[in-house]
């Protein structure tokens, strides 16, 4: 029997990509109480995040201390990652002014597992943790070249294709999802012919995409090598998977094929209130957004396909620091959430997808779907998705490189009608001076 996932607003931002709305927001990252710290006997664990991570919301901490009577977990939470992480590093360089548990973003975790794995404890080994359970690739992430693994993931960010059905008919194209999915089944390019078929007939003004540099995101996130390659050295500038991302997106936004618009601002959120454009690349932890944005009005309008290739949008790891007072309650504590049944349970209350892939055929996930999008088999969708991402190098600086290519060069382009070539010389220009290259 499958069961409908309700996606909680706050859970849209994800447990791994975008940080806000921090229910604890004022409250800053702190040490650790110690044994006994909780008072009447009972050990105080501190967990670090940022934003709504979702664990705390979703009740897992609670259920823990039921389980661990001697055991108290205190949650600190500063909003943005781009404010938690540089106190993250500065507390691992100095070793004080650490929770017992700290939580990681995906474009974070290449630099922590590079530079500040000796800071922390091997998780690989703890009791209760296989790696078999999890994700090859998410593994991988924050296992060091030594072997060590530093951090557990929580959730990713597999990707499908959401597209409005109502506009999809007017424009003469196939509303099934099944039917959707081989229009572009396999090529980023029969995507973009999707969107040619669409703006021949499409609906006075609505467009194909929301954004180029959606689509740039997508389909680099659906290649093994991106910015780094495998010796850590920046090769952006000439990986042909990189070239492919911007070529397909600039074609998005020359031919006409996108809302111009740029994500998480509030005009992109009108587009989904005004239905404006047809399709949006959405991992998991997007329905709940796009079901927030578009409204009553949008209910059954909206679906959801396979995109054209497995791909994958953020996700976070928790890692335990050696500065710690509690190391060996931390890690059983970051094991227990991690583990397959307590990632179910966070994907069924908040739509963090699990990276744990023994959770897939739990029925939480198995039978998940989602009445909003049309009653369409998310649980089965995202869970192939998932297995089907390659294994991609991550690089210390990727979060830089990504925001730069968005919202510097693709951005250009698609809003100020700069060429390919202008907006690709922009990026390149601020990459450069970020990296300080």
């Amino acid at each position: 029997m499958r069961r409908t996932v309700i996606l909680a607003v706050v859970a849209a931002l994800g447990a791994g990509l975008l940080a806000g709305c921090a229910e604890d927001g004022e409250e800053t990252a702190g040490g650790s109480a110690g044994d006994g710290g909780g008072g009447k006997g009972r050990t105080t664990i501190t967990v670090g995040v940022f934003g709504a991570f979702g664990l705390k919301e979703a009740g897992l901490y609670d259920e823990y201390m039921k389980l661990n009577k001697h055991i108290e977990i205190k949650q600190t939470s500063i909003e943005r990652n781009e404010n938690y992480y540089p106190q993250l590093l500065t507390h691992l360089g100095t070793g004080s002014g650490l929770a017992d548990i700290q939580a990681v973003e995906v474009n974070n975790i290449a630099e922590i597992t590079a530079t500040q794995a000796d800071k922390l404890v091997d998780l690989g080994g703890t009791e209760g943790v296989s790696k078999d359970a999890f994700l090859p690739w998410k593994w991988a992430q924050a296992t060091s070249r030594d072997g060590k693994t530093v951090g557990l993931g929580t959730d990713i960010g597999p990707q499908g294709i959401c597209y409005r059905k109502d506009l999809f008919a007017k424009a003469g194209l196939p509303t099934d999802r099944e039917a959707v999915g081989r229009l572009w089944a396999g090529d980023w390019d029969k995507y973009l012919a999707a969107g040619r078929q669409f703006k021949a007939k499409a609906p006075k003004g609505t467009a194909f995409v929301d954004s180029a540099s959606g689509i740039m995101a997508a389909v680099t996130g659906s290649s093994a090598k991106r910015f780094y390659d495998e010796n850590g050295e920046v090769v952006y500038k000439t990986n042909p998977a990189v070239k492919e991302a911007w070529d397909v997106a600039a074609a998005f936004a020359t031919e006409g094929l996108t809302g111009r618009l740029q994500q998480f601002t509030p005009a992109w959120d009108q587009g989904y209130a005004n239905g404006t454009f047809a399709t949006v690349s959405c991992p998991a932890w997007m329905l709940g957004y796009i079901q927030d944005k578009s409204g009553a009005a949008g209910k059954g309008k909206w679906d959801v396909a396979p995109a054209p290739k497995p791909s994958n949008w953020g996700g976070s790891f928790l890692i335990v620091p050696k500065a710690g007072r509690n190391t060996t309650e931390a890690a059983k504590l970051a094991a227990w959430l991690t583990a397959p049944e307590q990632q179910a349970k966070l994907f069924e209350k908040r739509g963090s997808f699990p990276s744990a892939k023994a959770a897939y055929a739990l029925p939480a996930v198995s039978g998940a779907t989602h009445d909003y999008f049309g009653g369409a088999p998310i649980g089965e969708i995202f869970s192939r998705a998932a297995e089907g991402i390659p294994v991609t190098i991550v690089g210390p600086k990727d979060l830089v490189i990504a925001q730069n290519l968005a919202d510097i060069g693709m951005l250009q382009v698609d809003q100020k009608g700069r060429s390919s070539e202008e907006g690709w010389k922009a990026a390149v220009k601020a990459i450069d001076n970020a990296l300080d290259q």
